[in-house]
């Protein structure tokens, strides 16, 4: 039986010393320009110090204008590079694999924060967002490639591709919101290419060591669950990626359409035939017993949020006391000060109804 504590091999570069994966989270902590912050590098190497097996950035943006929240962190300029390099050593160090997750905001990146109209696959009334033209997005896939190689630079060992919640890539996958004519919009394999296009980019300019993963969200924002289940198999059978990443928004949910309902929204990955690309799974996983049942019910390895951000040694906490779980909420903002957030992220976890007690 697959346990929490076993290594995990990836096709291409170093080995992760556990199961545990710490999900991108948005922490709002960085400088406005983009460059890593003090209290960011605190909160990310004290989970790295936890016993995380992988520490990941929050969503980095790779264009000025695909920020989605203040304080992001940006992989978009050669002037990110310092901060990221100490990053990527002081997460390193501590015997985690360190990962930046590469992001557009797209039609959710908000106006005022941007400077600007956002822009997303297309026009999109509701958002006040414009369709990319065909060179655009061009570049915005060249970008997300430019992104991934500066991040390798910085000596991070792999990115993550943000495909999830309704941010760009999402957007020109969910046919509700995509409605090009050209070859990025129509067909499922045309709404997709951007994905396949930035994957086949990135392995060909990063190194044949360099680890990479896509997270795909299954559910809302116009997506429909049998295409993107087609993507991800699509995504394992050709193997360029290492690991795809699922956010179920709780893992023992069951699918909102109605004719995938009578199992569990995660069945449906799990029983995909991998090859030798690993399945990761996100939502809801608060204690030892959640993390394990993922495992026996057939994901590979879990990531975990909510917990991490309660709780910096989540891992180390369960190898000493597999029944661990996750305090209850809300917690104090003194706590969270302790657990490595500052006050840029306690402002916004106070946001999240019941967290932060008032």
């Amino acid at each position: 039986m697959l346990s929490l504590f076993d290594e995990m091999t990836f096709t291409r570069g170093p080995a992760m010393k556990n199961r545990f994966m710490l999900a991108p989270l948005t922490n709002t902590q960085s400088h406005k320009d983009g460059r890593l912050s003090e209290d960011e590098y605190k909160w990310l190497t004290m989970r790295a110090e936890g016993g995380f097996g992988l520490t990941m950035t929050c969503a980095a943006h790779v264009q000025p204008n695909g920020q989605g929240f203040p304080g992001q962190l940006g992989v978009f300029s050669d002037d990110h590079l310092e901060g990221l390099q100490r990053l990527a050593e002081g997460i390193k160090k501590n015997d985690s694999l360190a990962m930046v997750q590469l992001h557009h905001a797209g039609m959710r990146s908000p106006e005022d924060l941007i400077g600007g109209q956002p822009v997303s696959a297309s026009d999109v009334e509701k958002h006040n967002a414009r369709g990319l033209t065909t060179a655009e997005t061009e570049q915005l896939i060249e970008d997300f490639i430019a992104a991934a190689v500066r991040s390798e630079k910085a000596g991070f060992d792999g990115v993550e591709i943000h495909g999830a919640h309704g941010y760009i890539l999402c957007q020109f996958l969910s046919p509700e919101i995509n409605q090009r004519t050209d070859r990025f919009g129509g067909s499922l394999e045309n709404r997709a290419r951007p994905i396949f296009d930035i994957i086949d980019g990135i392995r060909e300019r990063c190194g044949k060591d360099f680890i990479l993963g896509v997270r795909l969200s299954p559910e809302r924002f116009g997506m429909k669950l049998g295409e993107v289940i087609e993507v991800s198999q699509r995504l394992m059978k050709e193997g360029k990626i290492d690991f795809l990443d699922m956010s179920l928004w709780d893992v023992r949910k069951e699918p909102e359409e109605e004719e995938f309902q009578g199992r569990s929204l995660m069945s449906y990955f799990t029983e995909l035939d991998r090859g030798n690309v690993h399945l990761g799974v996100a939502g809801k996983i608060m204690t030892g017993e959640d993390a394990r049942q993922c495992l026996e019910n057939g994901a590979d390895y879990v990531l975990i949020g909510r917990a991490a951000i309660l709780h910096h040694d989540f891992p180390n906490r369960i190898q000493a006391d597999p029944d661990f779980a996750s305090t209850s909420l809300p917690v104090s903002k003194d706590y969270l000060a302790k657990e490595g957030l500052g006050p840029d992220f306690i402002t916004y976890m106070s946001g999240w109804a019941g967290f932060v007690q008032e």
